[in-house]
């Protein structure tokens, strides 16, 4: 490939380059390092000199991408009608990567219309479970919706980008988002829709955080002020974020109460996989009371298995294989539990979110303590304790703790344990 045969014309090189080196959060001199001047670089991205094809080669590594994400042929349609494409594409049709390009070639004329193209393309990546992808996308949403000054754009994408991040387990970056989203919405008088979302995530975060008394006063202004106006589909997931507050707050009778008013509230053909999210939520709510309720667990997660393995994402498949293995481990069909866990754990694209991924790790060193392995699965569980400390998630921490002093007990109850036949908790 020459500078004068297939390379792409400036300026589009220019704003292909820009844009990769933008996602990854490098400034020109991170990009450049020791091999180009960062007066060369700022050059080509203008577009005012062509590269060599020493220049692309050395970018592209630094960039870790293949030299043709910088020198592909460019599509030659503008953004917006690219977007014209997309919305009218028939179902089923895929345009994330013509998409993606279109936005890395984009001048950035038309603020507007790239917004509506990251929105997609962070929607896109949060469905496959690309969560750092999403996050990318995102933040630059966050700041387009600030230079647009349109509160609905500015409190929709720091809801996505709070949601984004407590998903990552950046719950320090997560909060503030979704205080400044719920902010936004109140002092806009936005709708039910957006003020609600607002406060969905919201008390997800405070939650997480162990900040239950704050979360709980959240939950009453929602249930009082915006859920008898909301539709059907926003007000069952605000409903399965208030039973988790009930939940954590040791009102097992409360949670139960409101899952089932959210389950109550969709029919599988309405959303069906918000129906299904629903339930794989309901199955690990019922698994984290106190009892265990298993049959009900079960009973949900058979629901969610039909609609996830025919029409699931790799992602949640990976959730529903994640809550069989805690669903076998309380039935004390531990060796299944056990290998359902190894299997995910040595996945390497594993894509569950970072609290989801700390509580199979969680399970997975339980099982060691009760397989006889217990030094390792104390120390295992001790640098997950740790983990979720560090992060901020004092909720899961407190479950990382519970879980090694449960196990523990249970295995000074019971004696040494040879092998994987011994029942487990709520077997």
């Amino acid at each position: 490939m020459g500078a004068e045969g297939e390379m792409l014309e400036q300026p589009y090189f220019g704003h292909r380059l820009k844009r990769l080196r933008l996602a990854r959060g490098l400034s020109q001199a991170g990009l450049v390092g020791d091999g180009m001047s960062t007066s060369y670089l700022s050059r080509l991205e203008s577009g005012e000199r062509r590269p060599t094809e020493h220049a692309v080669s050395y970018l592209a590594d630094r960039l870790g991408v293949d030299p043709s994400a910088l020198t592909g042929p460019a599509d030659g349609r503008s953004l917006t009608e690219v977007l014209a494409a997309v919305a009218s594409a028939p179902p089923g049709t895929d345009d994330t990567a013509a998409l993606s390009r279109a936005v890395e070639e984009d001048a950035g004329e038309d603020p507007a219309a790239r917004w509506h193209a990251l929105w997609l393309l962070s929607r896109a990546a949060g469905r496959d479970g690309d969560y750092a992808g999403e996050r990318v996308r995102l933040h630059e949403l966050v700041e387009l919706s600030d230079l647009l000054a349109a509160p609905d754009l500015r409190a929709r994408s720091r809801v996505r980008y709070a949601h984004c991040a407590r998903t990552l387990g950046d719950l320090r970056t997560a909060q503030p988002a979704a205080v400044q989203a719920l902010s936004i919405a109140r002092a806009a008088e936005l709708s039910v829709s957006d003020t609600l979302a607002a406060l969905t995530v919201l008390i997800g975060v405070e939650t997480d955080l162990g900040r239950l008394e704050a979360a709980g006063r959240y939950v009453e202004e929602m249930e009082r002020d915006l859920l008898p106006r909301a539709a059907p589909a926003q007000a069952a997931e605000a409903l399965w974020s208030a039973a988790v507050v009930s939940s954590r707050q040791g009102d097992d009778a409360a949670a139960r109460a409101r899952l089932d008013r959210a389950l109550d509230l969709l029919r599988g053909e309405d959303d069906p996989l918000l129906w299904t999210r629903l339930r794989i939520a309901a199955s690990a709510a019922a698994l984290a009371m106190s009892p265990p309720r298993v049959a009900a667990a079960e009973r949900r997660l058979a629901e969610a298995a039909c609609v996830v393995d025919l029409i699931g994402t790799p992602a949640q498949l990976q959730e529903l294989r994640a809550l069989q293995a805690q669903l076998a481990f309380h039935q004390g069909r531990l060796d299944e539990a056990h290998a359902l866990t190894r299997t995910l754990l040595r996945e390497q694209d594993l894509r569950l979110p970072f609290g989801d991924r700390i509580r199979l790790s969680v399970l997975d060193g339980r099982l060691m303590i009760l397989a006889g392995r217990a030094d390792e699965g104390i120390a295992a569980l001790r640098r997950l304790g740790a983990q979720a400390t560090a992060s901020g998630n004092l909720d899961l921490a407190a479950h990382v703790w519970e879980a090694l002093a449960t196990t523990l007990a249970d295995v000074r109850s019971a004696g040494p344990v040879p092998g994987h036949d011994r029942p487990g908790p709520g077997g």
